[in-house]
């Protein structure tokens, strides 16, 4: 019994392994461990018999909980995008932007993954949707296929990292954080990661052309009357746009948040460069080429989508869940004007959001159960006993935590990562001073890695569902193309699974990528402050028989009673 109630904790964290490892649903396998051991220390006497009832309390909290509502918007919105066809207009656009140079076609799959997941959120349907769109093009062309599939799913995970991302809100959910500062936070880490993405693929071009060549002339669509590419005028387009954007930056003062300064300057940027593109179709001034007016216009609206939904959230006008919202009436009117609206649609994206939110919901109430259970027998205290004792203290408390989740990630997903680990981590980080939105960003850059784990990568099974498994001829050229194989998948995903931990590594080394894109906390002045002391005892006695003339004296007491 001594042994038993001295390791309770431990214990119940061993059986839980067991359980997953058995091969159990994840929210079914932590309601009936955290319920079996609460039954069992109660009868032992470990436990208070009324631990159970604040059960169905903590069920309702959550059923309660206003964050969570942000789920289903945010996914039903990136159903919607991604079933509209925007994800095929903006790679084939994108695509013959940057078809000339090397390696053009993945850096539009990677800019792509970057739009879609500031506005879809869902690696899911980024993966699946450039899968089906861009991989058969990059097969055409002789792309390595070990590039093009790292490429393509590397691209779809960003949807994990850049907000709005769901594992953020379920990192603010658990570390008891705002979502909009974790937006925030990870605004910059994002979109440096697609920055290291770009990098590499210019790396490739550099080192081995052959893998990744340019569009030969024939497929580039997108041309003047002359034969000319229009690039010239896109370029003069985009740089009065950029001087916009920094003369709006000029103007603002030094005291506003990044991610604000980053936001507003973008917007005022392609606003500009969509007014004068409007301007110049109405007049037909013709001064802009139909690659210009293409891009421009194509852009466009996922760039005022994402305006609508992080914009709001960043500049404090809308809550994340009202921001998410908001996306999904964006989301429906694009569907509406792209005429791709339709009820078969609509009732295929309403189920599966209701899916994947019953999924989350359900694994977030056997957490609840799991936790009740384990804070009854001290869990957390063992657990902080056990990483305070690490040698190094911050850092070498950060290093273990990270590598424990790149390991755990190979098994488990971001949602069971973020409900049971997270929530025994959180407060020895807080003990331990660490910045707890700082430190959700950097768990969600480590957990993005498990979509990218070889063998049980998320994205590289949905990769390998549209994948062709067979050789198939090619319809537009008719030459033979050889399968795309399970293994090039994989030796595919891991020189970005290498990038993502090099990420990691630079949050760790640099905190202000994270904390730089929050709000600056406005500093106290005390130097108007005034101390005053308190008057002699006369003048107090003085003043209270001022107050007794003004509002009269009290009333006696009655006998017997004591003042």
């Amino acid at each position: 019994m001594e042994f038993l109630s001295a390791n309770m904790a431990p214990i119940m964290f061993a059986g839980l392994v067991l359980f997953l490892l058995a091969g159990y649903s994840v929210a079914f396998s932590l309601a009936a461990c955290g319920l079996a051991f609460g039954f069992i220390g109660i009868e032992l006497g470990l436990l208070p018999s009324s631990l159970m009832q604040a059960l169905p309390l903590r069920i309702f909290g959550i059923l309660q909980n206003d964050t969570l509502l942000a789920v289903p918007f945010f996914t039903f919105m990136g159903l919607i995008l991604e079933r509209s066809g925007m994800a095929e207009d903006l790679l084939d656009t994108i695509g013959q932007l940057f078809g000339p140079i090397r390696g053009g076609l993945a850096f539009a799959v990677i800019l792509v993954g970057a739009m879609l997941a500031a506005t879809t959120g869902v690696v899911a349907a980024s993966v699946i949707s450039m899968g089906l769109i861009s991989l058969p093009i990059m097969l055409r062309y002789g792309y390595d296929r070990r590039v093009a599939s790292g490429v393509i799913a590397a691209s779809g995970t960003l949807a994990q990292i850049i907000p709005p991302s769901l594992v953020l809100i379920i990192m603010a959910d658990q570390l008891g954080r705002s979502v909009g500062d974790m937006y925030k936070g990870a605004f910059i880490p994002g979109f440096l990661l697609t920055g290291l993405y770009v990098l590499y693929v210019v790396g490739i071009a550099f080192l081995r052309p052959a893998a990744v060549p340019a569009l030969p002339p024939e497929a580039r669509t997108i041309r003047e009357d002359d034969g000319r590419s229009g690039l010239r005028s896109l370029g003069v387009l985009a740089l009065v746009s950029l001087a916009a954007a920094l003369a709006f930056a000029h103007t603002r003062p030094d005291s506003m948040p990044t991610d604000e300064l980053i936001v507003l300057s973008m917007s005022v940027g392609v606003g500009t460069a969509f007014v004068l593109a409007v301007l110049n179709r109405v007049v037909r001034a013709r001064l802009l080429s139909q690659m210009a007016e293409r891009v421009t216009f194509v852009l466009i609206p996922p760039l005022a989508l994402i305006f609508l939904v992080l914009g709001t959230i960043f500049l404090g006008i809308a809550t994340p869940t009202e921001g998410g919202a908001m996306g999904a009436v964006g989301a429906l009117a694009m569907a509406v004007v792209r005429r791709r609206l339709s009820l078969p649609l609509l009732r295929q994206a309403m189920d599966t959001t209701m899916k994947l939110s019953c999924f989350v919901m359900f694994i977030l109430i056997g957490s609840t159960v799991f936790s009740l259970t384990f804070q009854g027998v001290e869990g957390p205290h063992w657990v902080e006993k056990l990483l305070t004792g690490l040698p190094g203290g911050q850092t070498g408390f950060l290093i273990a935590v990270n590598v424990l989740i790149f390991v755990l990630a190979f098994f488990l997903d971001y949602f069971e990562l973020a409900f049971i680990v997270v929530p025994l981590l959180a407060p020895v980080a807080d003990k331990l001073g660490i910045d707890l939105v700082w430190l959700g960003v950097l768990l969600a850059l480590n957990m993005q890695t498990s979509f990218m784990h070889p063998p049980f990568g998320f994205a590289l099974f949905y990769l390998r569902s549209v994948a062709p498994a067979e050789d198939y001829v090619d319809r537009p050229t008719g030459r033979r193309i050889g399968r795309v194989t399970t293994g090039q998948i994989y030796r595919g995903a891991i020189p970005f699974v290498i990038i993502q931990i090099i990420m990691v590594a630079l949050v760790i080394a640099f905190p202000n990528l994270v904390s730089g894109g929050l709000d600056k906390k406005a500093a106290l002045d005390t130097s108007g402050v005034v101390i005053e002391a308190q008057p002699p005892a006369e003048d107090r006695d003085q003043s209270t028989e001022n107050l007794d003339e003004l509002f009269g004296a009290p009333p006696a007491s009655a006998p017997g009673q004591q003042e």
